[in-house]
């Protein structure tokens, strides 16, 4: 797939679902958003871009901390919900940008810190985007990611890709950890912390904040209730679907 095609995708999956994401627990609630709000304690002047930025989670959590905060997506209509929301909460230094995460429209080192949660696993190329992450922080500047996190055994890694595509078509992958390190790297960022989290996804309210086709989620059902006792024990998967995954938290600098 073309990443032409790729954007087009993204941007019907997500358009037509922005509100259900403003609403969604699993998006407006985590353990993380501690830690990215503690990275910034005294860091009042500084300037963040929130990179996929969906909702605007990240951005109504630190935007209280910082100077300014660019909420950053390739869905218009995502960004459309994120000023309304940013409005009715008063939060007047949080400004939208539209563009994908591999061609970031900013200048070098125009940013204190690149925060991105739940965006990764739908960039076409992950490299190349955090090269452009590398390029738009100054010297010195922080970047936090926060994503699924593929356990990396090939039996685990194929059931997780597999649901997760028939679920959404934009999904592109959930990478590794040991694939996040390498390729941190390889762009130029040098890690600092890296910590797991286990995030348990609903299933009913899943498949419904992206209008998963009813096709598609009884393929999700079977292929759960098909898998061994290994996959079914790992992702804790239930009876209704419901299951457990891994999340990767990873600072980074540059």
């Amino acid at each position: 797939m073309t990443s032409t095609a790729h954007t087009q995708v993204v941007q019907k999956q997500f358009g037509e679902q922005a509100s259900a994401y403003l609403s969604s627990a699993v998006h407006a609630q985590g353990t993380e958003f501690a830690l990215l709000q503690a990275e910034l304690a005294g860091q009042g002047g500084a300037r963040l871009l929130d990179l996929g930025c969906g909702a605007g989670h990240v951005s109504f959590h630190v935007a209280p901390l910082v100077k300014e905060v660019v909420a950053y997506d390739l869905s218009q209509q995502m960004l459309d919900v994120v000023a309304t929301a940013a409005s009715d909460r008063g939060l007047g230094n949080i400004r939208t940008v539209h563009g994908a995460a591999e061609r970031l429209p900013f200048a070098d080192g125009e940013f204190d810190f690149v925060f991105s949660r739940y965006s990764a696993h739908h960039w076409s190329d992950l490299g190349l985007a955090l090269r452009e992450v590398r390029r738009v922080l100054k010297p010195g500047g922080v970047a936090a990611f926060v994503d699924v996190l593929s356990p990396g055994s090939p039996l685990l890694d194929t059931y997780l890709q597999t649901v997760e595509v028939l679920r959404d078509t934009s999904h592109v992958r959930d990478y590794s950890a040991a694939e996040w390190m390498q390729q941190l790297s390889e762009s130029g960022l040098h890690v600092r912390t890296s910590s797991r989290q286990r995030l348990r996804l609903e299933y009913s309210s899943w498949v419904e904040r992206m209008r998963t086709p009813e096709v598609l989620r009884a393929a999700i059902l079977a292929l759960q209730q098909a898998m061994g006792q290994e996959v079914r024990d790992y992702y804790e998967i239930q009876a209704d679907g419901t299951f457990s995954t891994d999340v990767l938290v990873v600072f980074a600098e540059r």
